[in-house]
């Protein structure tokens, strides 16, 4: 990026301001708006919007020396906040509950007794554990498709495999029965 300076609604922005703050306050005027209605979006909340924004913008004058492609500076910048954001749930691991996921239906202070509910747990305990276990952490517990597959020992197509198969073998067993 050296010698070169990209434009932004036709205005250069001129990499040759240094490391200094100057460079990291034209970064953040020209772009922190922008930057935080698509961190709002992504966030859905105003003060994690302006935490990703702020962490973008430090990332991105650290690295802006790196940047090959000047007019590929908004899509950079944009790319970064969409990391700033994945990096936030990296960060945050969920809580193993004490409970085995076969006592959780028992467990629980609201027991569907509807016929339609009764099916479904009787199809989902038909379903063999190498199904049954992956589509309960994902659809109980919430867990994503790496971190079952990290759980269980498999890769993330296999858990995706099996997810597949185990909703497929729930709706033809489901479908049966009613």
């Amino acid at each position: 990026m050296t010698g070169v300076a990209a434009t932004v609604d036709n205005q250069p922005f001129a990499p040759t301001l240094g490391r200094g703050a100057a460079r990291f306050d034209e970064l953040f005027r020209r772009y922190s708006r922008e930057l935080h209605r698509y961190a709002y979006r992504l966030s859905g909340n105003a003060h994690t919007a302006e935490d990703l924004v702020q962490d973008s913008l430090l990332r991105a004058w650290r690295s802006l020396d790196k940047l090959q492609d000047p007019g590929a500076l908004k899509g950079w910048l944009y790319t970064i906040v969409r990391r700033e954001n994945a990096r936030r749930f990296e960060r945050t691991q969920p809580t193993q509950s004490a409970v085995p996921t076969d006592e959780i239906a028992a467990s629980g202070k609201t027991y569907d007794t509807s016929p339609e509910a009764f099916v479904v747990r009787r199809a989902l305990q038909a379903l063999a554990v190498e199904y049954r276990e992956p589509l309960v952490l994902q659809v109980v517990h919430g867990y994503s498709q790496q971190e079952i597959a990290d759980r269980l020992g498999l890769t993330s197509a296999g858990v995706g495999t099996r997810l597949f198969r185990a909703r497929q073998k729930l709706r033809d067993a489901i479908g049966e029965r009613v």
